[in-house]
């Protein structure tokens, strides 16, 4: 007879709005971001931490949500690809992808998207070679990562000319 997990209460913000729930305590974020909130832009790939298109904000850190239990966001903040979008208009970061062709299959471009804006708001200014180090973490089979990389320093142009 197989004992039964005890369920544990979180309570996450998620994109602006808090989210009470139960859990098993080994649910991943990922499954619970996709599964029991419908934020199916937060992708499953490798299941091993190895192709970051998973990647969310939590506490305002890039972090692969597969590798994240749900247990661990209680009381924080995600923000996923969903919640990059205001009021209609694509963010920053999502329009320069579109216009940089920063993606192809779309598959890794939520979690490359992701891991931009933490960066972003980390590093205003990165130098290539600093946003391809932090790229390091998204596998992408498509496009070779130069369109990628144009993307995001086409909103840091953009987010530094708002500024």
């Amino acid at each position: 007879m197989a004992l039964a997990e005890e369920m544990v209460k979180i309570a996450v913000t998620v994109n602006g709005k808090r989210y009470e729930d139960t859990v098993e305590p080994r649910w991943l974020l990922a499954h619970w971001l996709r599964d029991r909130l419908g934020l199916t832009g937060t992708h499953i790939g490798c299941d091993t931490s190895q192709c970051g298109v998973c990647t969310v904000v939590l506490n305002g850190r890039a972090v692969k949500s597969c590798t994240v239990l749900a247990v661990q966001a209680d009381g924080g903040e995600v923000l996923t690809v969903e919640g990059l979008a205001r009021d209609g208009k694509l963010h920053p970061v999502q329009e320069a992808f579109r216009e940089a062709h920063g993606l192809q299959c779309g598959f890794c471009t939520p979690g490359a998207q992701m891991l931009a804006y933490a960066l972003l708001e980390e590093n205003p200014h990165p130098t290539e070679a600093e946003i391809r180090e932090a790229l390091d973490g998204i596998l992408c089979r498509c496009t070779g990562y130069q369109h990628i990389v144009r993307a995001i320093e086409l909103a840091a142009e953009r987010k530094e000319a708002k500024a």
